[in-house]
């Protein structure tokens, strides 16, 4: 199984995560420059569209740039505090040929200063219109940095959910 994990936009994936992420499978966890590249995800689509993706994972800007992927490779996606309505730096939106409705697992912190919870909600509310599949986890103690012990246990949720499914 391979995992797509898309870091944030002044953010890496830590050695930590991604050992937590290597019980599922092989991680795959490109070094982005957002702040240069207003067509990251149009690039990282390129990149891995023929590669055998199985989950598409990311937060904040990364889980922004998960969402389309997911979508675009018709795979799951593990998103934490996406930037999904507002980012800091221009980004593209690009239009697939291949759009599914996708699911997912959405993470928020509750207490994020950098992305708006109830931005996110909102724009969530209208995904579930459009037939996006998601489970929705509030984490009241959580700010915008996602804590080890929260992303090992929003990652062993997620796989969790996969396999009853």
């Amino acid at each position: 199984m391979t995992i797509l994990y898309l870091h944030g936009l002044e953010s890496k994936l830590s050695d930590s995560k991604k050992a937590v992420l290597e019980q599922y499978g092989s991680v795959l966890a490109p070094d982005l420059d957002y702040h240069h590249n207003p067509d990251a995800v149009q690039q990282i689509y390129e990149t891995y569209k023929s590669q055998p993706i199985d989950y598409v994972m990311g937060s904040s800007m990364g889980g922004f740039a998960a969402f389309h992927l997911g979508r675009a490779f018709d795979k799951p996606v593990l998103l934490f505090n996406p930037a999904l309505v507002k980012r800091s730096v221009p980004q593209n939106i690009p239009t697939f040929k291949t759009q599914t409705s996708g699911f997912g697992q959405v993470v928020l912190g509750e207490k994020d200063t950098v992305v708006d919870p109830a931005d996110t909600l909102s724009f969530l509310g209208d995904q579930l219109k459009a037939g996006f599949d998601y489970q929705l986890h509030l984490r009241a103690e959580m700010g915008h940095r996602t804590p080890l012990d929260v992303f090992e246990e929003e990652i062993g949720l997620f796989f969790l959910k996969k396999e009853n499914n």
